[in-house]
Protein backbone atom coordinates (compact mmCIF):
# COMPACT_ATOMS: atom_id res chain seq x y z
CA UNK A 1 0.00 0.00 0.00
CA UNK A 2 2.98 2.35 0.21
CA UNK A 3 3.58 2.43 -3.54
CA UNK A 4 6.98 2.17 -5.20
CA UNK A 5 8.88 4.52 -2.93
CA UNK A 6 12.46 3.87 -1.82
CA UNK A 7 13.55 5.71 1.33
CA UNK A 8 17.25 6.49 1.64
CA UNK A 9 17.81 7.39 5.30
CA UNK A 10 20.77 9.56 6.28
CA UNK A 11 21.04 9.33 10.08
CA UNK A 12 23.45 10.65 12.69
CA UNK A 13 23.78 12.58 15.94
CA UNK A 14 24.82 15.88 14.30
CA UNK A 15 22.07 17.39 12.17
CA UNK A 16 24.41 19.68 10.23
CA UNK A 17 26.58 16.74 9.14
CA UNK A 18 23.46 14.76 8.27
CA UNK A 19 22.25 17.59 6.03
CA UNK A 20 25.67 17.88 4.38
CA UNK A 21 25.68 14.17 3.46
CA UNK A 22 22.01 14.37 2.37
CA UNK A 23 22.84 17.23 0.00
CA UNK A 24 25.65 15.21 -1.55
CA UNK A 25 23.35 12.22 -1.84
CA UNK A 26 20.69 14.36 -3.52
CA UNK A 27 23.13 15.33 -6.27
CA UNK A 28 24.02 11.71 -6.93
CA UNK A 29 20.36 10.67 -6.96
CA UNK A 30 19.62 13.36 -9.57
CA UNK A 31 22.42 11.98 -11.75
CA UNK A 32 21.35 8.35 -11.30
CA UNK A 33 17.58 8.81 -11.67
CA UNK A 34 16.95 12.13 -13.49
CA UNK A 35 13.65 13.77 -12.61
CA UNK A 36 12.82 14.55 -16.24
CA UNK A 37 12.44 10.86 -17.10
CA UNK A 38 9.44 10.15 -14.88
CA UNK A 39 11.32 9.65 -11.63
CA UNK A 40 10.21 11.51 -8.51
CA UNK A 41 12.26 12.76 -5.57
CA UNK A 42 11.33 14.39 -2.27
CA UNK A 43 13.43 15.01 0.87
CA UNK A 44 11.74 14.63 4.26
CA UNK A 45 12.19 17.11 5.91
CA UNK A 46 13.77 19.81 3.75
CA UNK A 47 17.49 20.06 3.13
CA UNK A 48 17.80 23.58 4.53
CA UNK A 49 17.68 24.90 8.09
CA UNK A 50 15.19 27.61 7.30
CA UNK A 51 13.10 27.80 10.48
CA UNK A 52 14.17 30.18 13.30
CA UNK A 53 15.12 28.33 16.45
CA UNK A 54 16.10 29.31 20.00
CA UNK A 55 18.53 26.90 21.64
CA UNK A 56 19.18 26.81 25.38
CA UNK A 57 22.64 25.28 25.89
CA UNK A 58 23.18 24.31 29.56
CA UNK A 59 26.52 24.95 31.24
CA UNK A 60 27.35 21.82 33.31
CA UNK A 61 29.71 23.64 35.67
CA UNK A 62 27.33 26.46 36.53
CA UNK A 63 24.44 24.00 36.87
CA UNK A 64 26.48 21.90 39.29
CA UNK A 65 27.48 24.96 41.33
CA UNK A 66 23.82 25.89 41.76
CA UNK A 67 22.57 22.35 42.38
CA UNK A 68 20.31 22.26 39.29
CA UNK A 69 20.11 19.31 36.89
CA UNK A 70 19.63 19.58 33.13
CA UNK A 71 16.23 17.89 33.43
CA UNK A 72 15.10 20.43 36.04
CA UNK A 73 16.27 23.31 33.85
CA UNK A 74 14.34 21.95 30.87
CA UNK A 75 11.20 21.40 32.97
CA UNK A 76 11.39 24.99 34.27
CA UNK A 77 11.64 26.43 30.76
CA UNK A 78 8.73 24.29 29.59
CA UNK A 79 6.58 25.40 32.52
CA UNK A 80 7.10 29.10 31.73
CA UNK A 81 6.66 28.56 28.00
CA UNK A 82 3.82 26.25 26.90
CA UNK A 83 3.32 24.51 30.22
CA UNK A 84 4.63 21.23 31.66
CA UNK A 85 2.36 18.18 31.64
CA UNK A 86 2.83 16.23 34.87
CA UNK A 87 -0.17 13.89 35.00
CA UNK A 88 -3.54 12.98 33.55
CA UNK A 89 -6.65 13.30 35.70
CA UNK A 90 -10.31 12.38 35.15
CA UNK A 91 -12.90 15.13 35.60
CA UNK A 92 -16.53 14.44 34.81
CA UNK A 93 -15.67 11.27 32.91
CA UNK A 94 -13.14 13.05 30.68
CA UNK A 95 -9.38 12.76 30.78
CA UNK A 96 -7.68 16.11 31.32
CA UNK A 97 -3.96 16.91 31.31
CA UNK A 98 -2.68 18.36 34.58
CA UNK A 99 -0.30 21.17 33.60
CA UNK A 100 2.14 23.35 35.53
CA UNK A 101 2.41 26.86 34.11
CA UNK A 102 4.38 29.90 35.15
CA UNK A 103 2.72 33.10 36.28
CA UNK A 104 4.44 35.25 33.65
CA UNK A 105 2.41 33.90 30.73
CA UNK A 106 3.86 33.11 27.34
CA UNK A 107 7.24 34.47 26.32
CA UNK A 108 6.81 36.95 23.48
CA UNK A 109 10.47 37.83 22.93
CA UNK A 110 13.60 35.71 22.72
CA UNK A 111 15.27 37.89 25.35
CA UNK A 112 12.59 36.84 27.81
CA UNK A 113 13.93 33.27 27.88
CA UNK A 114 17.21 34.47 29.40
CA UNK A 115 15.31 36.08 32.28
CA UNK A 116 13.10 33.11 33.23
CA UNK A 117 13.47 32.29 36.95
CA UNK A 118 15.20 29.08 38.02
CA UNK A 119 15.06 27.86 41.63
CA UNK A 120 18.37 26.49 42.88
CA UNK A 121 18.96 23.74 45.44
CA UNK A 122 19.51 26.34 48.19
CA UNK A 123 16.24 28.11 47.38
CA UNK A 124 17.72 31.07 45.53
CA UNK A 125 16.10 32.31 42.32
CA UNK A 126 18.45 33.00 39.40
CA UNK A 127 17.81 33.74 35.70
CA UNK A 128 18.33 31.10 32.98
CA UNK A 129 21.28 33.11 31.63
CA UNK A 130 23.20 32.31 34.84
CA UNK A 131 23.27 28.55 34.12
CA UNK A 132 22.87 28.36 30.31
CA UNK A 133 23.53 30.15 27.06
CA UNK A 134 20.59 31.20 24.89
CA UNK A 135 21.42 31.19 21.15
CA UNK A 136 19.12 32.34 18.34
CA UNK A 137 19.82 30.25 15.23
CA UNK A 138 18.01 28.31 12.49
CA UNK A 139 16.73 24.76 12.58
CA UNK A 140 14.72 22.23 10.57
CA UNK A 141 11.03 22.67 9.91
CA UNK A 142 10.48 19.08 11.09
CA UNK A 143 12.39 16.80 13.46
CA UNK A 144 12.57 13.30 12.04
CA UNK A 145 14.07 10.31 13.85
CA UNK A 146 14.95 6.81 12.66
CA UNK A 147 16.10 4.32 15.29
CA UNK A 148 16.62 7.22 17.76
CA UNK A 149 18.89 9.10 15.37
CA UNK A 150 18.18 12.41 13.66
CA UNK A 151 17.39 11.51 10.10
CA UNK A 152 16.85 13.10 6.72
CA UNK A 153 14.94 10.78 4.40
CA UNK A 154 15.46 11.04 0.64
CA UNK A 155 12.32 9.52 -0.88
CA UNK A 156 12.75 8.24 -4.45
CA UNK A 157 9.96 6.94 -6.70
CA UNK A 158 11.40 5.35 -9.85
CA UNK A 159 9.56 5.48 -13.16
CA UNK A 160 7.02 2.75 -13.87
CA UNK A 161 9.10 0.84 -16.42
CA UNK A 162 12.07 0.57 -14.04
CA UNK A 163 11.85 -2.45 -11.70
CA UNK A 164 12.05 -1.58 -8.04
CA UNK A 165 14.91 -4.02 -7.44
CA UNK A 166 16.92 -2.47 -10.30
CA UNK A 167 16.37 0.98 -8.84
CA UNK A 168 17.56 -0.26 -5.43
CA UNK A 169 20.73 -1.65 -7.00
CA UNK A 170 21.38 1.65 -8.78
CA UNK A 171 20.94 3.63 -5.57
CA UNK A 172 23.14 1.22 -3.63
CA UNK A 173 25.96 1.36 -6.18
CA UNK A 174 25.80 4.95 -7.41
CA UNK A 175 24.72 6.73 -4.23
CA UNK A 176 25.37 4.81 -1.01
CA UNK A 177 28.59 3.06 -2.05
CA UNK A 178 29.83 6.20 -3.83
CA UNK A 179 29.27 8.36 -0.74
CA UNK A 180 31.08 5.86 1.47
CA UNK A 181 34.03 5.78 -0.92
CA UNK A 182 34.23 9.58 -0.87
CA UNK A 183 33.99 9.50 2.91
CA UNK A 184 31.20 10.35 5.33
CA UNK A 185 31.59 11.89 8.81
CA UNK A 186 31.86 9.57 11.79
CA UNK A 187 28.50 8.41 13.11
CA UNK A 188 26.60 9.01 9.85
CA UNK A 189 24.64 5.97 8.65
CA UNK A 190 23.19 5.33 5.19
CA UNK A 191 20.50 2.72 4.63
CA UNK A 192 17.43 2.07 2.50
CA UNK A 193 14.00 1.45 3.97
CA UNK A 194 10.34 1.86 3.02
CA UNK A 195 9.20 -0.33 0.14
CA UNK A 196 12.81 -1.46 -0.31
CA UNK A 197 12.73 -3.22 3.07
CA UNK A 198 9.37 -4.79 2.32
CA UNK A 199 10.58 -6.02 -1.07
CA UNK A 200 13.58 -7.73 0.52
CA UNK A 201 11.46 -9.34 3.24
CA UNK A 202 8.81 -10.50 0.78
CA UNK A 203 11.40 -11.89 -1.63
CA UNK A 204 13.04 -13.91 1.16
CA UNK A 205 9.64 -15.22 2.25
CA UNK A 206 8.76 -16.10 -1.36
CA UNK A 207 11.95 -18.15 -1.79
CA UNK A 208 11.20 -20.06 1.42
CA UNK A 209 7.60 -20.67 0.30
CA UNK A 210 8.78 -22.02 -3.06
CA UNK A 211 11.27 -24.40 -1.45
CA UNK A 212 8.65 -25.61 1.04
CA UNK A 213 6.16 -26.22 -1.79
CA UNK A 214 8.73 -28.31 -3.71
CA UNK A 215 9.66 -30.26 -0.57
CA UNK A 216 6.02 -31.03 0.28
CA UNK A 217 5.25 -32.18 -3.26
CA UNK A 218 8.35 -34.39 -3.27
CA UNK A 219 7.57 -36.01 0.10
CA UNK A 220 3.94 -36.68 -0.83
CA UNK A 221 4.95 -38.35 -4.08
CA UNK A 222 7.70 -40.34 -2.35
CA UNK A 223 5.06 -41.81 -0.04
CA UNK A 224 2.61 -42.55 -2.85
CA UNK A 225 5.15 -44.14 -5.21
CA UNK A 226 7.15 -45.81 -2.41
CA UNK A 227 10.31 -44.51 -4.04
CA UNK A 228 12.64 -41.55 -3.72
CA UNK A 229 13.76 -41.69 -7.36
CA UNK A 230 10.51 -41.41 -9.34
CA UNK A 231 9.48 -38.16 -7.58
CA UNK A 232 12.76 -36.61 -8.71
CA UNK A 233 11.81 -37.36 -12.32
CA UNK A 234 8.41 -35.78 -11.79
CA UNK A 235 9.97 -32.65 -10.26
CA UNK A 236 11.92 -32.12 -13.50
CA UNK A 237 8.68 -30.74 -14.91
CA UNK A 238 8.97 -27.77 -12.53
CA UNK A 239 11.91 -26.12 -14.38
CA UNK A 240 10.04 -26.68 -17.64
CA UNK A 241 7.04 -24.88 -16.20
CA UNK A 242 9.28 -22.09 -14.91
CA UNK A 243 10.65 -21.53 -18.40
CA UNK A 244 7.10 -21.46 -19.76
CA UNK A 245 6.02 -18.98 -17.08
CA UNK A 246 8.87 -16.63 -17.95
CA UNK A 247 7.99 -16.98 -21.63
CA UNK A 248 4.33 -16.23 -20.95
CA UNK A 249 5.20 -13.08 -19.02
CA UNK A 250 7.62 -11.99 -21.75
CA UNK A 251 4.91 -12.54 -24.37
CA UNK A 252 2.49 -10.42 -22.34
CA UNK A 253 5.07 -7.64 -22.14
CA UNK A 254 5.25 -7.42 -25.93
CA UNK A 255 1.72 -6.00 -25.84
CA UNK A 256 1.44 -4.32 -22.44
CA UNK A 257 3.98 -3.71 -19.70
CA UNK A 258 3.63 -5.84 -16.59
CA UNK A 259 6.48 -6.14 -14.08
CA UNK A 260 7.59 -9.30 -12.29
CA UNK A 261 5.89 -8.37 -9.02
CA UNK A 262 5.12 -10.52 -6.01
CA UNK A 263 1.65 -11.52 -7.23
CA UNK A 264 3.23 -12.71 -10.46
CA UNK A 265 5.78 -14.71 -8.48
CA UNK A 266 2.86 -16.46 -6.78
CA UNK A 267 2.09 -17.93 -10.20
CA UNK A 268 5.35 -19.88 -10.06
CA UNK A 269 4.42 -21.26 -6.62
CA UNK A 270 1.04 -22.32 -8.02
CA UNK A 271 2.73 -24.02 -10.97
CA UNK A 272 4.69 -26.28 -8.63
CA UNK A 273 1.48 -27.97 -7.58
CA UNK A 274 -0.17 -28.02 -11.02
CA UNK A 275 2.45 -29.06 -13.58
CA UNK A 276 3.47 -32.20 -11.69
CA UNK A 277 0.03 -33.66 -12.35
CA UNK A 278 0.89 -34.62 -15.94
CA UNK A 279 4.11 -36.30 -14.90
CA UNK A 280 2.32 -38.11 -12.07
CA UNK A 281 -0.17 -39.55 -14.56
CA UNK A 282 2.60 -40.91 -16.76
CA UNK A 283 4.69 -42.36 -13.95
CA UNK A 284 1.72 -43.90 -12.16
CA UNK A 285 0.38 -45.52 -15.31
CA UNK A 286 3.84 -46.82 -16.23
CA UNK A 287 4.32 -48.41 -12.82
CA UNK A 288 0.83 -49.90 -13.00
CA UNK A 289 1.61 -51.59 -16.32
CA UNK A 290 4.89 -52.90 -14.93
CA UNK A 291 3.70 -54.10 -11.52
CA UNK A 292 0.15 -55.24 -12.25
CA UNK A 293 0.32 -56.36 -15.88
CA UNK A 294 3.99 -57.40 -16.03
CA UNK A 295 4.86 -55.34 -19.11
CA UNK A 296 8.48 -54.64 -20.03
CA UNK A 297 9.76 -51.13 -19.38
CA UNK A 298 9.57 -49.76 -22.91
CA UNK A 299 6.13 -51.22 -23.62
CA UNK A 300 4.83 -49.96 -20.29
CA UNK A 301 6.04 -46.42 -21.01
CA UNK A 302 4.57 -46.42 -24.54
CA UNK A 303 1.25 -47.76 -23.28
CA UNK A 304 1.13 -45.23 -20.43
CA UNK A 305 1.89 -42.35 -22.79
CA UNK A 306 -0.77 -43.52 -25.23
CA UNK A 307 -3.36 -43.96 -22.48
CA UNK A 308 -2.66 -40.73 -20.64
CA UNK A 309 -2.04 -38.28 -23.45
CA UNK A 310 -5.76 -37.51 -23.78
CA UNK A 311 -6.35 -36.78 -20.04
CA UNK A 312 -3.17 -34.69 -19.98
CA UNK A 313 -4.32 -32.45 -22.80
CA UNK A 314 -7.87 -32.30 -21.48
CA UNK A 315 -6.81 -31.08 -18.04
CA UNK A 316 -4.19 -28.73 -19.48
CA UNK A 317 -6.51 -27.14 -22.02
CA UNK A 318 -9.31 -26.61 -19.52
CA UNK A 319 -6.87 -24.85 -17.16
CA UNK A 320 -5.41 -22.73 -19.96
CA UNK A 321 -8.76 -21.66 -21.43
CA UNK A 322 -10.10 -20.99 -17.94
CA UNK A 323 -7.18 -18.64 -17.25
CA UNK A 324 -7.02 -16.95 -20.68
CA UNK A 325 -9.86 -14.45 -20.08
CA UNK A 326 -7.91 -13.05 -17.14
CA UNK A 327 -4.93 -12.46 -19.44
CA UNK A 328 -6.68 -11.36 -22.64
CA UNK A 329 -9.69 -9.47 -21.28
CA UNK A 330 -8.77 -7.92 -17.92
CA UNK A 331 -11.56 -6.14 -16.13
CA UNK A 332 -11.50 -3.39 -13.54
CA UNK A 333 -9.13 -4.32 -10.74
CA UNK A 334 -7.95 -7.55 -12.38
CA UNK A 335 -4.80 -5.96 -13.83
CA UNK A 336 -3.00 -7.02 -10.66
CA UNK A 337 -3.53 -10.69 -11.53
CA UNK A 338 -2.78 -10.44 -15.25
CA UNK A 339 0.86 -11.35 -14.75
CA UNK A 340 -0.08 -14.33 -12.56
CA UNK A 341 -2.42 -15.58 -15.27
CA UNK A 342 0.20 -15.25 -18.01
CA UNK A 343 2.73 -17.19 -15.90
CA UNK A 344 0.28 -20.03 -15.23
CA UNK A 345 -0.83 -20.23 -18.87
CA UNK A 346 2.71 -20.20 -20.25
CA UNK A 347 3.94 -22.71 -17.68
CA UNK A 348 1.10 -25.15 -18.31
CA UNK A 349 1.43 -24.94 -22.07
CA UNK A 350 5.17 -25.52 -22.26
CA UNK A 351 5.19 -28.12 -19.50
CA UNK A 352 2.49 -30.22 -21.14
CA UNK A 353 4.42 -30.37 -24.42
CA UNK A 354 7.91 -30.91 -23.01
CA UNK A 355 6.77 -33.39 -20.37
CA UNK A 356 5.54 -35.76 -23.08
CA UNK A 357 8.82 -35.35 -24.96
CA UNK A 358 11.29 -35.62 -22.06
CA UNK A 359 9.67 -37.76 -19.37
CA UNK A 360 9.36 -41.09 -21.28
CA UNK A 361 13.11 -41.29 -22.14
CA UNK A 362 13.98 -40.39 -18.55
CA UNK A 363 11.62 -43.07 -17.29
CA UNK A 364 13.41 -45.61 -19.45
CA UNK A 365 16.77 -44.72 -17.90
CA UNK A 366 15.52 -44.53 -14.34
CA UNK A 367 13.52 -47.75 -14.56
CA UNK A 368 16.66 -49.55 -15.66
CA UNK A 369 18.63 -48.14 -12.73
CA UNK A 370 15.92 -49.02 -10.23
CA UNK A 371 15.63 -52.61 -11.49
CA UNK A 372 19.38 -53.05 -11.44
CA UNK A 373 19.49 -51.79 -7.87
CA UNK A 374 16.86 -54.19 -6.56
CA UNK A 375 18.15 -57.10 -8.64
CA UNK A 376 15.16 -57.45 -10.97
CA UNK A 377 15.96 -58.61 -14.49
CA UNK A 378 14.15 -57.20 -17.52
CA UNK A 379 13.00 -60.74 -18.35
CA UNK A 380 11.22 -60.91 -15.00
CA UNK A 381 8.99 -58.04 -16.12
Amino acid sequence: GSGRSIDLNVSGPDLEKVLEVALRGTGKIMQTLPMGEGNQFRPKPGLELGAPEVRVIPDPIRLSDNGVTVRELGATIDAFNDGLRVAEVTIGGKRVDLMIKGTQGKINATQGIENLPVVTKSGDIIPVSSVASVVVTSGPTEIRHHERQRTVTLEVRPRQDLPLEAAMEMLQENVIDALREEGVPAGIQLEMSGTADKLTETWDAMVVDLLIAIAIVYLVMAVLFESFIYPLIILLSVPLATAGGVGGLAFLNTFTYHPLDMLTLLGFVILVGIVVNNAILLVHQTLYHQREEGMPVVEAILAATSNRIRPIFMSTLTSIFGMLPLVLFPGAGSELYRGLGSVVVGGLLLSAILTLAILPPLLTLVSGLVKEKVGVKPSDL
